[in-house]
């Protein structure tokens, strides 16, 4: 009896490490809230949600996340819940932020597309830019030394132009299929791409094999999870997937 009830706690105890190592274990209590920053500047109202572990002692990094192009509708910011609360759930800071104001031009879909959109991933930089500056005032007490980038789509074109732009203020930077802005051919910040099984990337964003060992970039290509499954609209199975790679690379 006392062989079987030791046999039922090992594998509790090693069901529980396995967990833990592969980046699953959501046990963390967080909270969630909304925020408005206006940058005068450009007067531009910025809507941020924020995710966060409630304790502050369980806080591991600080994450900004860009969401996918959606026509202006906005609460896009807040379309990717799996995600962010995943993110929180496993210790991090994460800042969410709404990109296009429902008064914003829409998303150029014609013409050359990376010339075209470029204003607006720039807006994108932008807004993260000052987010990171604004917050810093606000939350002085975070690891900012330590700042993540994750992006869908559009997003992901923001992320890798922020990469490239600012690689000192950010450790590591992460796109979700982007496919117009080209991956960042550099060590620094880290740099991981996470690819749909629908849609190519233009011609020359993805590193090649070669300069992907060469600057250590990683790019992870799934056969069954598509562009548009990236945010909430995806499967409990794809979404745990994406929360697994996405974490594994951030405890790399």
């Amino acid at each position: 009896m006392k062989n079987g009830f030791r046999g039922i706690i090992l594998f509790i105890f090693i069901a529980f490490v396995t967990l833990v190592l592969a980046g699953e274990l959501r046990a963390v209590p967080i909270k969630e809230y909304t925020i408005d920053l206006y940058d005068t500047t450009r007067a531009r109202l910025i809507p941020l949600a924020v995710y966060c572990p409630e304790s502050e002692t369980e806080i591991a990094g600080i994450i900004i996340f860009s969401h996918g192009y959606d026509r202006n509708i906005g609460g896009s910011y807040r379309a990717y819940s799996y995600l962010t609360r995943a993110l929180a759930e496993n210790g991090y800071f994460v800042i969410s932020i709404q990109h296009e104001l429902p008064t914003d031009d829409y998303l150029a879909m014609e013409g050359n597309l990376y010339l075209n959109r470029l204003p607006n991933w720039e807006r994108g930089v932008e807004n993260i830019l000052f987010t990171i500056n604004e917050f810093k005032k606000i939350r002085s007490d975070l690891n900012w030394a330590g700042l993540t980038l994750i992006g869908h789509s559009n997003g992901g074109d923001m992320t890798m132009l922020f990469a490239s732009r600012y690689p000192d203020y950010i450790r590591k930077a992460i796109s979700m299929d982007h496919r117009r802005m080209p991956v960042p051919r550099t060590n620094t910040p880290g740099i991981y791409s996470l690819r749909g099984c629908d849609y190519e990337a233009d011609e020359g964003v993805i590193p090649t094999v070669d300069e992907q060992k060469k600057y250590s970039v990683q790019i992870v290509n799934f056969d069954d999870i598509k562009h548009s499954d990236m945010d909430n609209k995806g499967t409990s199975s794809q979404q745990e997937r994406l929360c697994r790679c996405i974490l594994t690379f951030l405890k790399d």
